[in-house]
């Protein structure tokens, strides 16, 4: 791991697994109204030819996707993907396939469509982590008319992983249900890769890793979270003064470096109240607090339960399957 691997550590502390629900097959018009998701749930849609309308009416967010393009919701958003005609859509009729997901199609001679629906699903208390970090709606582009001197992109990888998932959901042969989703988990690594290395990466924590100077400090943080850090130190590793590495922190995260080192050290010592022989006083010391008393008022006020309400709640499979 590159000592700014910083994905690769954020996806050690969060479980991400994926599944592939729908395979849409339609000619124009047609229309897909997404209800909002559970808290623990991303949708994503991957174009795999054709083009979409994709409106998520919270954000005022209206953009065409084309194929390739892939949209994930990290905030869980209501939203409507549609052919952009206006006209009536025309029916559709479902059939299960034999991987799983289901077959959504329609009798329309017009403009195609193929589209890959599904969700990734998020172990609590990580989602949270991910809705204060993300943007609401985030759109990645699989092929980008790359060169082959630059096959290690990372939208050359989502291109080749995209023609994976349609191969697979485009045959009924044995394995592919568990190929799809293993492929649906590889696809949110590489959609939060390609965001941040793009030119115009989102605000939050994509356009904070993609930020050279403030770059070493996030990954500092995240491979020992439990080290006493101070904002002087924070700023040296990216050689800012003090006050200029939190102006830039701040106007690229919308909190405080100490904010999220808060929520990362909470969010390791959710998976560690998961292990039954490991005491809270040992949890705290392990995510950086020497006093125990200390360690339970945060957790309590980050995650709206108390360490001992979150241990019980994880060993019963309350909620916290993912």
């Amino acid at each position: 791991m590159s000592e700014l691997d910083w994905l690769s550590q954020l996806l050690q502390i969060i479980t991400v697994t994926g599944q592939l629900e729908v395979r849409c097959a339609y000619g124009a018009p047609w229309r897909i109204t997404w209800n909002r998701a559970a808290a623990n749930e991303i949708p994503y849609h991957v174009v795999v030819r054709g083009r979409a309308i994709f409106e998520d009416p919270a954000a005022r967010t209206r953009r065409e996707l084309t194929s390739g393009d892939i949209v994930l919701l990290p905030h869980g958003a209501a939203h409507v993907l549609h052919d952009g005609s206006g006209r009536t859509p025309v029916p559709t009729q479902q059939r299960q396939g034999a991987a799983g997901w289901m077959l959504s199609e329609n009798d329309s001679d017009g403009e195609q469509l193929d589209l890959l629906c599904g969700r990734f699903f998020i172990a609590p208390p990580h989602d949270r982590l991910i809705r204060n970090y993300l943007p609401l709606n985030l759109v990645a582009r699989a092929m980008d008319g790359a060169s082959e001197d630059s096959l290690a992109s990372a939208t050359d990888g989502l291109a080749g992983l995209v023609g994976l998932m349609r191969m697979e959901a485009a045959g009924d042969r044995p394995g592919g249900r568990a190929v799809l989703n293993a492929l649906s988990s590889a696809l949110f690594t590489l959609v939060l890769r390609a965001a941040s290395e793009s030119a115009t990466a989102p605000e939050g924590l994509l356009a904070l890793a993609g930020h050279p100077r403030l770059a070493p400090a996030i990954s500092a943080m995240l491979a020992d979270p439990a080290k006493p850090w101070k904002l002087p130190d924070l700023a040296d590793l990216c050689s800012m003064s003090r006050a200029t590495f939190m102006r830039h922190f701040q106007d690229r995260l919308g909190c405080s470096a100490l904010d999220l080192l808060t929520d990362l050290r909470m969010s390791l010592a959710a998976n560690e109240l998961k292990k039954p022989a490991v005491s809270t006083e040992a949890i705290a010391e392990t995510v950086g607090y020497q006093s125990v008393s200390a360690f339970r008022r945060v957790f309590a006020e980050k995650m709206g339960m108390t360490p001992g309400e979150w241990r019980r709640l994880a060993q019963t499979g309350g909620k916290t399957a993912g």
